[in-house]
């Protein structure tokens, strides 16, 4: 059930099509030798090659095509295989646009469309979006082994959006394993979807029964395993424990290798909140959730997914979001062995002390406002994980340091963000803030506390009596005398007016 296999059914007759749209004095390479080289680089996992073919390939056919649709979709999934979603989704949806809905042989490219358009939903947490590109994924497949792919993962989403619609679509895989059964793997998986529909139902002995026959399925309690495992073993812990059977679930729970940490300890992330009780999702103290993430070798949080909640699905995808924002530095995750980055699991429940902003946050308006008065602006900061934002803005302070010199006022924005983001270290932090209050310092005005155009002199203000009279005004030479300037020097509130 791989997304990425390579060709099609009837490429020749498609690629035919295309070649015809080509001028008889083209390029020195086919359209045909185009698609071709760039299917080869998608089987042999270039991403970075493989975009540039299909760019390529897109160029070359006529707009509106579905040649053009063909080329944009496999550009897609290239996009989406490097970290572009926003791209990924575009040329997704423009491709799709162009693929003519009975043309049995484009079945595969539609499926691989709107299958890669809800992994990226599910990502982002629009389990609700994602449901939808499933169940169109799931139409378009014309193949068991593609159709049970889809109807799992809309399983997985639904759980938590539609709990009826998770239950038909596991039937429907059920009826496609009986008439083409699946290996060990695809079963274990479609155990583990029973498992976690039960327990977010309230069903915890199915749903033990279900998580224990996944367990069986990836190889049972053995000491050889993998992530898969682990998950499936910790499902099995969950369901044990609520269902009552508690030295069950400690069996299992051992057998994930949690607390087996070579500090052992779990080190906090540098942003690490939960969610505030109340809120869009109405979260209460009572409400409960476990989340499943990995932490990449940079320090973001990837593959965020609710495993169950004790308070329905909109309060299990709350939670998610939340450790979505959460941010390792780069120094942390290399002391976490690899393996215990992986599928991470924690139980969160909401918070329900008062928010307290940091004193730099009463500070963002005013320096907006200030930078706008100078033709700059910070961009608007989205919600999100420092980890994954600190790569823009550093970004963006080399290109504003390679286009106006690194001590030009341009550099000011990304520096403020920079200083502000948790994942940069102390010393870092302190170097950069150092360099915008430089940068400010230069640029503020010089208020000069006696003007060469002023034609008198005031001197200070003197206490009297425990009051303060002002003394008798003096000529603007006397002003400018050698006495008036150190006594202007000495003491500030001498001013010229």
């Amino acid at each position: 059930m791989r997304i990425d296999r390579a060709g099609l059914m009837g490429a020749g007759i498609v690629m035919a099509a295309i070649a015809a749209q080509v001028a008889a004095q083209g390029p020195a390479t086919t359209v045909q030798q185009d698609f071709e080289a760039a299917a080869a680089l998608d089987a042999k996992g270039d991403s970075t090659a493989a975009l540039a073919a299909w760019t390529t390939l897109e160029a070359r056919t006529k707009p509106g095509s579905r040649s053009r649709g063909i080329a944009l979709i496999r550009k897609s999934a290239a996009l989406f295989k490097l970290d572009r979603a926003d791209d990924a989704v575009t040329a997704a949806r423009d491709g799709l646009a162009l693929l003519p809905a009975k043309d049995p042989t484009l079945a595969e490219d539609r499926w691989r469309a709107y299958f890669d358009l809800g992994l990226i939903a599910q990502n982002a947490l629009d389990y609700a979006g994602a449901s939808v590109s499933f169940a169109s994924a799931a139409a378009a497949a014309d193949g068991a082994s593609l159709k049970v792919a889809a109807l799992l993962s809309l399983a997985d989403t639904t759980t938590f959006t539609d709990p009826a619609a998770a239950d038909a679509a596991l039937a429907k895989v059920d009826a496609l394993v009986r008439t083409a059964p699946a290996d060990a793997d695809v079963k274990a998986l479609i155990a583990r979807r029973r498992a976690i529909l039960a327990l977010n139902r309230g069903q915890y002995e199915q749903a033990r029964t279900q998580a224990v026959e996944a367990v069986k399925f990836y190889g049972g309690m053995t000491s050889q395993t993998d992530s898969r495992d682990v998950s499936a073993r910790s499902d099995a812990a969950i369901a044990s424990l609520l269902a009552g059977k508690s030295e069950e679930a400690r069996r299992y729970m051992a057998m994930t290798g949690a607390g087996r940490l070579s500090k052992g300890e779990f080190d906090p992330a540098v942003q690490m909140e939960v969610p505030a009780c109340g809120g869009e999702a109405d979260l209460r103290p009572a409400d409960m959730a476990v989340v499943e993430f990995t932490i990449d070798n940079d320090g973001v949080v990837r593959g965020v997914s609710p495993i169950y909640a004790a308070g329905g699905g909109a309060v299990a995808l709350e939670f998610a979001r939340a450790v979505r924002d959460w941010s390792w530095t780069p120094e942390q995750t290399k002391s976490f062995p690899a393996f215990f980055r992986y599928n991470i699991r924690v139980e969160m429940r909401c918070s329900t002390a008062f928010e307290r902003p940091s004193i730099t946050k009463f500070l963002d308006a005013d320096m907006a406002a200030w930078l706008e008065s100078k033709g700059f602006s910070i961009p608007v900061r989205e919600r999100g994980a420092d980890a994954a934002a600190i790569v823009g803005q550093r970004a963006a302070l080399a290109a504003a340091e390679g286009k106006s010199g690194p001590t030009s006022l341009a550099t000011l924005p990304p520096l403020y963000q920079l200083v502000g983001n948790a994942v940069v270290g102390r010393e870092e932090a302190h170097e950069l803030a150092q360099r915008a209050s430089l940068l400010l310092r230069q640029t503020a005005p010089r208020r000069s506390r006696c003007s060469r155009s002023t034609s008198v002199c005031v001197r200070p203000k003197v206490p009297i009596a425990g009051s303060r009279v002002p003394m008798p005004a003096l000529s603007r030479r006397c002003c400018r005398s050698p006495v008036m300037r150190r006594i202007r020097k000495r003491d500030r509130r001498c001013n010229c007016s």
